[in-house]
């Protein structure tokens, strides 16, 4: 374990030998799908997809998205515990986006990087949320509005 609370050896192992990775995040709800899987008519998917109930749900919701594969013989999974923006800093994302670049091009690469910003977007709304008392949070102290 390093200071990213993970083993980012065993993390590029993973992205190396996944035929289809989803990447779970402490505050995000939302899964990082990646599919390195590719066709001559499809390359690699990288999507936000929610969260799902089950793996059987998981395998059902990627056979909707990718119609044209065989189910794979199973979906990797890993947890990162920290922010989305880290990552960015530890490298894995770059070597995610590696991937990806070498079965897709730089539309894949793309593609990678836009769900990343996503996924920032998606997590600082989520912290805006629960600063805010948003949907789904409760403040736990609030300004008396006597109070200048």
């Amino acid at each position: 374990m390093d200071e990213y609370g993970v083993d980012l050896d065993e993390i590029g192992r993973v992205i190396d030998a996944a035929e289809v990775l989803v990447v779970r995040f402490q505050v995000v709800e939302a899964r990082l799908l990646l599919d390195f899987r590719t066709s001559p008519g499809e390359g690699p998917l990288v999507k936000i997809v929610p969260r799902a109930g089950s793996v059987e749900e998981r395998f059902r919701s990627l056979k909707k998205l990718r119609p044209a594969f065989p189910l794979p013989d199973r979906i990797l999974s890993f947890l990162w515990p920290r922010g989305v923006l880290a990552l960015e800093e530890s490298g894995v994302l770059g070597r995610l986006e590696r991937r990806l670049g070498e079965l897709g091009g730089a539309a894949a690469q793309t593609a990678c990087a836009e769900t990343y910003d996503e996924l920032r977007r998606e997590e600082s709304a989520m912290l805006v949320a629960a600063i805010r008392g948003g949907d789904g949070f409760q403040t736990l102290w609030q300004r008396d509005p006597e109070i200048d």
